[in-house]
């Protein structure tokens, strides 16, 4: 009797664990919320996703929009798992999270605006829209310094009244400039693209070789149409973006007094340094 017993309980206590879902659909991940932040062209979105079981092997994908390198960050839990790429398209971004067997589990929908970087010294603001769809390699390679912080703390070192500003390369010295080193490697040059060097256009420096821009950049304080491309014996100059606000602040920088440095190659360097203090993504 003792044995029998034990059986009924046993299967008794069998049916109850899967009348309580103790079977095989307990273990399934189920998905409560999900979030993208930031949700920015060109700078690392990070997908963070909530639920239950997520240790049971879900799988992350972007099903609308571009968003490169989709890798997940190391230390996931069974409710909390993310998942990282950068954005290279603009507007609607949607990331969906399935089961390992492909059942859908929740999607995530996102707009990403047009990038716009921000420009702060003690002159004022400068904000930059830039233009990914026209110059996606320049615009990429801007938002890589910006978002290293590279350009904090470096200064306008070629400042023409009625030309341009130039700045990127250079940050204060005791009496001249320091080069900012290291720079990324030189990009492809984007200038035969329709955009041409208006006032208050942004556009790369560079060198007499086409290919050749890395980090320094400048303003059109005026319409400069000797810098547009015009055949591949004369490509011009790359233009990404435009000022959308602060070209007071261009304007006034345009004029001071400057000076030459022949040993370092200046010959319209402000007497007084106009620094930028800080160079951030705000879009």
């Amino acid at each position: 009797m003792i044995r029998a017993t034990n059986l009924v309980l046993a299967a008794a206590a069998a049916l109850l664990l899967a009348a309580c879902g103790g079977g095989s659909d307990e273990q399934k991940p189920s998905v409560n919320s999900m979030a993208a932040t930031p949700a920015a062209y060109g700078r690392t979105a990070v997908w963070s996703i909530s639920g239950l079981n997520l240790d049971k092997g879900i799988g992350f994908v972007i099903t609308a929009g571009s968003c490169d390198n989709v890798v997940e960050v190391p230390g996931g839990t069974a409710v909390q798992r993310q998942f990282t790429c950068r954005p290279s398209s603009l507007g609607e971004l949607i990331g969906e999270v399935s089961e390992a067997g492909g059942g859908r589990l929740a999607s995530l929908r996102v707009i990403i605006p047009v990038p716009v970087v921000q420009l702060s010294l003690s002159q004022g603001n400068i904000s930059l829209e830039l233009d990914p769809i026209k110059a996606p390699i320049t615009v990429n390679n801007f938002l890589n310094y910006v978002n290293s912080n590279f350009y904090n703390n470096t200064i306008f070192h070629r400042v023409i009244a009625d030309f341009v500003i130039q700045g990127g390369g250079y940050t204060p010295g005791t009496t001249n400039p320091v080069p900012k080193t290291p720079t990324q490697p030189a990009i492809a040059l984007e200038s035969n693209t329709g955009l041409a060097n208006l006032r208050g256009t942004l556009a790369m420096a560079r060198t007499a070789e086409p290919n050749s821009a890395t980090s320094q950049f400048y303003i059109n304080v005026v319409d400069n149409p000797s810098l547009d491309y015009k055949s591949e014996e004369e490509p011009g100059y790359a233009v990404f973006g435009k000022v959308t606000a602060g070209m007071d602040v261009v304007d006034a920088i345009s004029v001071v007094p400057t000076r030459a440095v022949p040993a370092l190659g200046l010959t319209h360097l402000p007497v007084t340094n106009v620094i930028v203090t800080t160079a951030r993504q705000v879009q």
